[in-house]
């Protein structure tokens, strides 16, 4: 029962074939089966998801039923969840439980959703591997010695595992996209602004994004449905009406053009993963759609010019965890200058330090112009990118990411190899445009690869139909991981 997909699911809970609360139980068993070996759960929230099932199985006994009741999700553990801790996995927060939910968690339990837990991630969303997590680390489903991508690494982990139905990630520079590829599953960040960040812990104000992480693209139609919409609590939300994603579930891709950027196929990308990308562009060409080269000729500036405004932003935004409101406070200490000091030191793990100083460095008197104000011209001229390439193509498909899952503490060492793990992904967080991550197929080490589709601001239903179109001409997303 616990493999079953959202919309599969629903049909027995409408049928009667089977009770909420038995499918919950059903899935906590599997946690406790499988987590100890993946870990993919910060906080498994046993108690609240039986009563929260129960709740569930009236609604159904009523006729109150949505395509979400009963169903039983993971939240990324930067999502305010009422009376559940929300870590962000740092040890700052470490025992912080918010006193409300997160508008995407109140419009899930809305809808008669069920929050199974808080998955783990790299500390504050800052990472690409979910090795960063200051408190376990999350293995790969498919291969225990591999990463699960980051930074929304466990609930990639969780979804391809079957540890839950499906799952809401963040996406700042690729946290949904990439580990949806390393793990073999949907990931989808949407338009900037088409859903609410009220309740997301801030990590880059301006390039973070929710969305939802699935075992297939009908699930990631019903998800989105589920919470995107403006948001009076979130004043960067888009105020548009929002159409029904499940209409955009069309096999017919004929006539599209598919736009090929000739800088995502780059020297340095793994063999398998430029093969397998090809063979899918293939794939949809032969659904109809025409290929297209076409150029986005800033892409590599995208990864610098990230990592000036993401840091910048993280600087300003983690400023707030200073051991005087709330969180973590270092013992000991009997000045107020040596408490703000020893908390922050004590607190942030060394990834979120390196980012908070990079980021005060180049805003800093002196510096801001040369670092901040140019990576800002340079993101207009990235956007200014895509704007002009969706004149020729309705689509751009590219590589997720470089290579497939590389093996634990490979890259611990090397930042800069770390960062550029997000290389395909970045460029679409800068320019705000929505962007799904499918699978494609596997390395000959049985590691799944991704493919990523692009679309205009606002036009998800646009990639949300390639990437069905696609699946359902393969069978690479029904494929599970075998966990003993």
């Amino acid at each position: 029962m616990y493999r079953l997909t959202i919309h599969e699911l629903h049909e027995r809970l409408k049928s009667k074939e089977v009770t909420s609360q038995e499918v919950v139980k059903l899935l906590l068993e599997r946690i406790q089966k499988v987590d100890p070996q993946l870990k993919a759960y910060l906080t498994v929230a046993r108690q609240e998801a039986m009563e929260q099932a129960r709740e569930a199985d009236n609604r159904i006994a009523t006729g109150e039923m949505t395509s979400l009741t009963g169903i039983p999700l993971a939240i990324k553990d930067n999502m305010c969840t009422q009376g559940i801790k929300t870590t962000c996995a740092s040890k700052i927060l470490e025992n912080f439980i918010p006193p409300y939910d997160a508008t995407v968690v109140k419009q899930l339990k809305e809808k008669g959703g069920i929050i199974l837990g808080k998955t783990n991630m790299d500390e504050f969303a800052m990472g690409s591997s979910t090795e960063n997590s200051r408190f376990i680390t999350t293995r790969n489903p498919w291969n225990l010695d591999a990463i699960p991508g980051g930074s929304s690494g466990g609930s990639a982990a969780a979804v391809a595992a079957d540890a839950c139905i499906a799952a809401l990630g963040s996406d700042t520079g690729g946290s949904i996209r990439q580990p949806a590829a390393c793990c073999g599953v949907v990931g989808m960040k949407p338009t900037y602004g088409r859903i609410s960040r009220y309740g997301l812990v801030a990590f880059g104000s301006s390039l973070d994004q929710i969305g939802p992480i699935t075992k297939d693209v009908e699930d990631c139609a019903i998800l989105l449905n589920a919470i995107a919409g403006p948001d009076p609590l979130d004043s960067t939300s888009i105020d548009l009406p929002i159409p029904d994603y499940r209409k955009a579930l069309v096999k017919d891709i004929k006539g599209w053009v598919l736009g090929i950027p000739r800088e995502f196929f780059v020297e340095g990308m793994d063999p398998e993963v430029e093969e397998r990308v090809t063979a899918a562009i293939r794939t949809l060409e032969g659904l109809g759609a025409k290929v297209k080269e076409i150029s986005l000729p800033h892409t590599g500036y995208a990864v610098a010019t990230y990592y000036v405004i993401c840091t910048a932003e993280a600087s300003s935004n983690l400023a707030r965890y200073d051991g005087v409101k709330y969180g973590f406070r270092a013992p000991g200490t009997k000045e107020l200058m040596a408490m703000y000091l020893e908390t922050r030191c004590q607190g942030f793990g060394q990834e979120v330090k390196r980012r908070i100083m990079l980021g005060t460095y180049v805003l800093s008197s002196g510096y801001y112009d040369a670092y901040y104000r140019k990576a800002a011209q340079v993101r207009t001229l990235i956007k200014a990118d895509f704007e002009k390439a969706f004149q020729e193509c309705d689509v751009i498909v590219t590589p997720t990411a470089p290579t497939p899952a590389f093996r634990l503490g490979e890259k611990v060492q090397d930042p800069l190899q770390m960062y550029l793990s997000d290389i395909f992904t970045i460029s679409v967080n800068l320019a705000g445009v929505p962007a799904i991550s499918i699978p494609c197929g596997f390395s000959t080490g049985g590691l799944p690869i991704g493919l990523q589709i692009i679309g205009r601001s606002c036009e998800e239903e646009r990639i949300i139909q390639t990437a069905y179109a696609f699946e359902q001409h393969t069978d690479h997303h029904t494929k599970r991981p075998e966990l003993s």
